[in-house]
């Protein structure tokens, strides 16, 4: 089992900052894919960033490209998001997932590990 802790969700005004953490425990060995997702209200669960954890490629989605970015830090088994020029439409529920292996990195269907998620909210 791999247990995932969040942090690092808030509240702020469109064009700041946030940094989002998500600390891995247990059989941390076995996971080669962690990542971002979020979800709105009323809306599905949108990847946002991955990264392959072997050799740091990184995935991002269409809508975050440019201005977030994924990295990890293999030592603390932990994965950042850093997240700039934010948008009152980046608004969500911020969820980790980590996976051994995927068919489609930001695809949230082949995770089975999962954060409680943490919130984002941007004021324009």
């Amino acid at each position: 089992q791999v247990q995932l802790v969040e942090s690092g969700g808030g509240s702020v005004q469109a064009g700041g900052s946030l940094r989002l953490s998500c600390a891995a425990s247990g059989y941390t060995y076995s996971i080669h894919y962690m990542g971002w997702f979020r979800q709105a209200p009323g809306k599905g669960r949108e990847g946002v960033a991955v990264i392959y954890t072997p050799d740091g490629i990184t995935y991002y989605g269409d809508s975050v490209t440019g201005r977030f970015t994924i990295s990890q830090d293999n030592a603390k088994n932990t994965v950042y998001l850093q997240m700039n020029n934010l948008k009152p439409e980046d608004t969500a529920m911020y969820y980790c997932a980590a996976a051994t292996r995927v068919l489609r990195a930001l695809v949230p269907e082949g995770y089975h590990y999962w954060g409680q998620g943490t919130q984002v909210s941007v004021s324009a």
